[in-house]
Formats: C-alpha cells, sequence, structure tokens
C-alpha cells in the first residue's frame, strides 16, 4: 500500500470543486485525513481570485505513474480547462507532493502552504 500526499488548489468556486473533488476521489483511494484549507495570493498572474490551498493525505494500490494519470483524469473529468496560461485560474489543481515519505514535487521547496500542509498530515521533511 501506498502512502501519498496530495496538494490541492481551486480558485473557481473553491469550497464546491474541492468537496467534490474529495467525494470523487474517495470513491477509488482510502482518504486518511485532509488539511485545513488556507488562502493563498495567487503566484504568477495575479489579477485573478485568491486561491484556496491544503492537501489531502492517501492510501492506495495506485503506483506513482497510475495516480498521476488518474489526478489528471480526475481533474479533466471535473472540467479543468487546460487552455489557461500556467498560473491561471482553475476549478481544481492536484499535485502529488509526497509519495512513501519521498517529497516528489519540487514545488514543496518553495511554498510555505505546501510544506504546512504536508506537515499537519504528518509528514517530516528529513532536510
Amino acid at each position: 500500500m501506498n502512502d501519498c500526499i496530495i496538494g490541492i488548489g481551486s480558485n473557481i468556486e473553491a469550497e464546491r470543486n474541492i468537496a467534490e473533488m474529495l467525494r470523487l476521489l474517495a470513491a477509488e483511494v482510502d482518504i486518511v485525513q485532509v488539511s485545513q484549507m488556507v488562502q493563498t495570493k495567487p503566484i504568477g498572474i495575479a489579477e485573478q481570485a485568491d486561491y484556496t490551498n491544503g492537501a489531502v493525505r492517501i492510501r492506495t494500490e495506485m503506483s506513482l505513474e497510475t495516480l498521476s494519470l488518474y489526478l489528471k483524469m480526475l481533474e479533466d473529468r471535473m472540467g479543468r480547462d487546460r487552455s489557461q496560461k500556467k498560473f491561471g485560474p482553475r476549478n481544481i489543481d492536484l499535485d502529488i507532493l509526497i509519495w512513501n515519505d519521498s517529497i516528489v514535487d519540487p514545488d514543496y521547496y518553495t511554498r510555505d502552504f505546501l510544506r504546512k500542509s504536508a506537515h499537519e498530515l504528518g509528514y517530516e521533511s528529513k532536510s
């Protein structure tokens, strides 16, 4: 069984979209814990709504590659518009941060809210 922490972000109907994403995710994986959600300023493109960010800790039998593909499919299923600019508005954004106690997303090191969410879910950085 694999242990994983997934970063969550949304700035379009965030409360509704995050709740729906968690409902859909729970049908495929074991949700262990969800962090508090925090408001953050947008990165890259300032002229957009603030983001709601947090994380979810899951357990899954999926491989890293399979889970990554599943999360992209889940974003698409929820209507994520991939034609937007890289740091543009999004209804849901899911990124694998921690995989079996290893940091796999370099944004972990540069975004304080990701580190705080992972720590809240029990991840202790070894660096």
